[in-house]
C-alpha cells in the first residue's frame, strides 16, 4: 500500500507540532502494514527546509508544491496542490493534520479523486495487517471504529493523538510538482493577518493546564448578588500568572444571546465539550461547571482532572473528576492567585 504523508509548512517554513505528530503516525503505520511504502508531500511557499528537517523519517521520496500562491491558506490553491500531490504519489492512504487549512480543503480533494475522507481521527489500528481508524461522533456521544475499501482514503488526524516524530535532519531531494492555477483561482487574496495581542490571548494549546470556567461564575452568589467584574478579575489574574489555557462550558458562552451579563473575554472559541473543542492538556481544572456528560466529553484526552464546585453531588463527583474540591470557586481562585503572586 502506498502511504502519503501530506502537510503544509508554517509561515516560517517549518513544520508544526501537529504535522510532526501525523508524520509519527505515518511512519508507524508504514512499518506495521506489510508491503507499504511511505512518501512525503509538502505544500508551502518554501518546502525544502521542511523536507530537510524530516529527511531521516525513512520516506521513499519527497514531493512538493511551492511558491507564493501556496504560502497562504486559500481553498483554491490548497485543493489544487493537494490533488496534484496525491495523484503524483498514486497514494492509496493519505495522512494529514486536521488543521483549519486542510480541514477546509481536503474534503473537496477527496471528491475530485473519487476517494473518501474521514475527519477527527483519534486512533489508528493496524492489527492483522488491516487498517482501522477511530473517531468520535460528538453529538451522539459515540466512538466509532471503521474501515473503508474505497481508495484513496484521506484521514485528517486530530492534534495530540500521536507522539510527534523525532529523528535526524539531513538533505532530502524534493521533486517539485507544477500546479498552474487559473486566474479565477486567485480571486481570493490574503491581504494580511490580524491576531490578538499576547496579553489578550486566552487559548493556549501548548499550555500544561486547561482552566475551564462555567456559568456559575456569573450567577448569584451566596450574598444573593452577581459579581461578574470580580469573576473577570480573578480568572484573568489566574490565567496571567499560570499561563493556563481558558476553556468554557456551553452554558456560559450562550448567555450572551440570553441578555445576561457575561465575561467579556469569553467567546464560543473557548467552548469545550460535546459541541466545542476537545483539548489535550495534561491537566484540567474545572470551576463552576456541573460536570455533566455534554461538557465532560470534551475532556477525554485531559490526563488529570480536578474540579471546584459547591455541590458535592455534581457530575464531577460521580467519577468524572480525579479530585473534586467542594468549595467556593471565588474563594479558591483568590487564594491561588495570592499564592502564585508570591512565587
Amino acid at each position: 500500500m502506498k502511504i502519503l504523508y501530506l502537510t503544509h509548512t508554517q509561515p516560517d517554513g517549518t513544520l508544526s507540532k501537529e504535522s510532526l505528530e501525523v508524520l509519527g503516525a505515518a511512519v508507524e503505520i508504514s512499518k506495521n502494514v506489510s508491503g507499504s511504502t511511505l512518501s512525503v508531500a509538502l505544500v508551502g511557499e518554501q518546502v525544502q527546509a521542511a523536507a530537510d528537517s524530516i529527511a531521516g523519517c525513512g520516506a521513499a521520496g519527497f514531493t512538493g508544491v511551492s511558491g507564493a500562491d501556496f504560502g497562504v491558506s486559500r481553498y483554491s490553491s490548497d485543493a489544487a496542490a493537494a490533488e496534484a500531490l496525491v495523484r503524483t504519489a498514486d497514494a492509496a492512504l493519505v495522512l494529514a493534520p486536521a488543521t483549519s487549512r486542510f480541514s477546509r480543503a481536503l474534503p473537496g480533494v477527496a471528491q475530485r479523486l473519487d476517494g473518501r475522507i474521514d475527519t477527527h481521527i483519534t486512533g489508528i489500528h493496524t492489527e492483522g495487517g488491516g487498517l482501522q481508524v477511530e473517531r468520535w461522533y460528538y453529538r451522539q456521544r459515540m466512538m466509532a471504529t471503521l474501515t473503508r475499501t474505497q481508495r484513496p482514503w484521506l484521514l485528517l488526524i486530530d492534534a495530540g493523538v500521536f507522539p510527534p516524530w523525532t529523528g535526524e535532519a539531513g538533505t532530502a531531494p524534493v521533486q517539485q510538482v507544477t500546479v498552474d492555477l487559473p486566474e479565477a483561482a486567485r480571486r481570493t487574496r490574503v491581504i494580511g493577518e490580524q491576531a490578538a495581542s499576547t496579553d489578550a490571548q486566552t487559548i493556549r494549546p501548548d499550555a500544561e493546564l486547561l482552566f475551564v470556567a462555567g456559568a456559575g461564575w456569573t450567577k448569584k452568589q451566596k450574598d444573593g448578588q452577581t459579581h461578574v467584574k470580580e469573576a473577570e478579575k480573578l480568572i484573568l489574574g489566574f490565567l496571567d500568572q499560570s499561563q493556563a489555557s481558558l476553556g468554557s462550558s456551553k452554558s456560559l458562552v450562550d448567555q450572551s444571546g440570553e441578555g445576561q451579563e457575561i465575561l467579556p473575554f469569553m467567546s464560543h472559541m473557548n467552548q469545550v465539550g460535546q459541541t466545542g473543542a476537545t483539548p489535550r492538556h495534561s491537566k484540567g481544572l474545572s470551576t463552576c461547571c456541573h460536570g455533566e456528560e455534554p461538557h465532560v466529553v470534551g475532556w477525554r484526552f485531559v490526563h488529570e482532572r480536578r474540579a471546584v464546585n459547591t455541590n458535592p453531588g455534581c457530575g464531577w463527583a460521580r467519577g468524572k473528576a480525579d479530585v473534586l474540591y467542594v468549595a467556593d470557586a471565588f474563594e479558591v481562585i483568590a487564594k491561588v492567585n495570592e499564592l502564585l503572586s508570591k512565587d
